[in-house]
């Protein structure tokens, strides 16, 4: 070894060891015990701006201050342990630069022929443009996420709405078919009012005859009878459309016949399949029952019913929907909703399921529709849902459902 100018040991300059350290790719230093610059690298005084000659004899402290610490304890363990230090980061930046730079540095023990440890070799790989990459990737990842969470909100605010679009079709329904026992109810009741009170007065000026005692009660028999049977309908579509509304807002868990739910669902679509000239015609398997959610097993029929009617059913075109409910072994129901509308061509049906994708958005659709029916089935009623369709050859859609709905699917349908 030799001094330098202020009285530190340095290694003897070898041409080889020096040509290495001048060539390498990397920064390379040997630092004394101390912690004094022995041998640097112009690749590594990078990291203060300083030359390779000011380095040299030089504690780290005055050459780069806010590494010191760090160094010092790197170079302690090792003096103590005797084992190398390695993939240890450091940051920092030089006064007269703004961006902070990023090392990679490894460290070992350089002994001497006895095995004392005379000196500590690093190696530093910057890794600021990698750093800066990663760093980029995650504000990437960060905005992709953001905008994905943000999709997802919106798309469920649509689903929700969608699911509030198809209560308001039911509501309008049960409106329509109450009013129809309702006036008749209305009607017979003024009827009678009407009639009272001719009887009433015929009875006070004493002339009541015999016949007209026997045709007043007989109206009023023939009244109760109509009165009694369409105020009895009107509050059985109350009731039903009441356990349906709760049914499809609440998502309770309950134990129903499909067959019977089926039924009551689809008499508050009357209205409008008649409107359309739209024929549905309902089969069920009596004496089923499942432990299920009657509220979303509702909305996969509503929406089926309308998506039908909207699609297979362009342009005022009529038809039949043909529903059937049945047993598919001892543990699963088949529901099978078919339709001889026009169909779909491959290119659609392959997209049919698929949040958004609609044919019809210039009309007001959200594509929605059956969106949601295949994440009811799969989701919230732990079935499993097959599409069959062709250009004119009507859709047929099979869903198999099992009785009792697994327990552990505790979600809404979204």
């Amino acid at each position: 070894m030799q001094k330098s100018s202020s009285g530190v040991l340095l290694f003897p300059q070898q041409p080889a060891l020096q040509l290495i350290y001048d060539t390498a790719p990397i920064g390379l230093a040997c630092l004394s015990p101390d912690c004094r610059y022995l041998q640097i690298n112009q690749r590594l005084t990078e990291i203060c701006g300083i030359s390779v000659e000011d380095h040299l004899g030089r504690f780290v402290r005055d050459c780069v201050p806010a590494l010191a610490d760090s160094v010092q304890a790197i170079v302690r363990s090792i003096m103590e342990t005797g084992e190398p230090v390695v993939g240890i980061e450091v940051a920092g930046q030089r006064a007269d630069q703004v961006d902070e730079r990023s090392w990679m540095t490894y460290w070992h023990p350089l002994r001497a022929p006895s095995g004392e440890i005379v000196a500590v070799n690093v190696a530093a790989e910057e890794i600021t443009e990698r750093k800066r990459a990663e760093q980029e990737i995650r504000n990437a990842r960060d905005a992709a996420e953001t905008a994905l969470r943000h999709l997802r909100e919106t798309q469920d605010s649509l689903i929700e709405a969608e699911k509030l679009a198809a209560l308001g079709r039911l509501v309008a329904g049960v409106a329509h078919e109450v009013n129809t026992p309702v006036g008749i109810g209305l009607t017979v009741a003024s009827t009678l009012q009407r009639k009272a009170k001719l009887f009433a007065a015929e009875a006070a000026r004493g002339d009541l005859r015999r016949s007209s005692l026997n045709e007043f009660i007989a109206l009023i028999n023939e009244a109760s009878l109509q009165l009694v049977a369409n105020l009895g309908r009107a509050a059985e579509l109350v009731q039903s459309f009441k356990q349906v509304a709760a049914d499809q807002q609440q998502f309770h868990r309950r134990t129903f016949d499909p067959g019977e739910l089926a039924e009551q669902v689809l008499s508050h679509l009357q209205r409008e399949l008649r409107d359309r000239d739209i024929t549905i015609k309902l089969q069920s398997e009596p004496n089923l029952s499942m432990d299920s959610y009657p509220g979303p097993f509702g909305q996969v029929l509503t929406n089926l019913a309308f998506n039908s009617i909207a699609h297979a059913f362009p342009a005022g075109k009529t038809g039949t929907i043909n529903i059937k409910v049945s047993s598919a072994g001892s543990a699963h129901i088949e529901l099978l909703f078919a339709d001889d509308g026009c169909g779909m061509p491959p290119e659609i049906k392959r997209q049919a399921f698929d949040p958004f994708f609609t044919t019809r958005r210039h009309q007001g659709a959200t594509g929605l529709g059956l969106h949601i029916v295949y994440n009811i089935v799969a989701e919230r009623l732990g079935g499993r849902l097959k599409l069959e369709s062709g250009p004119g050859a009507g859709t047929i859609i099979q869903i198999i459902l099992p009785r009792i709905a697994p327990s552990d699917l505790t979600r809404g349908p979204t």
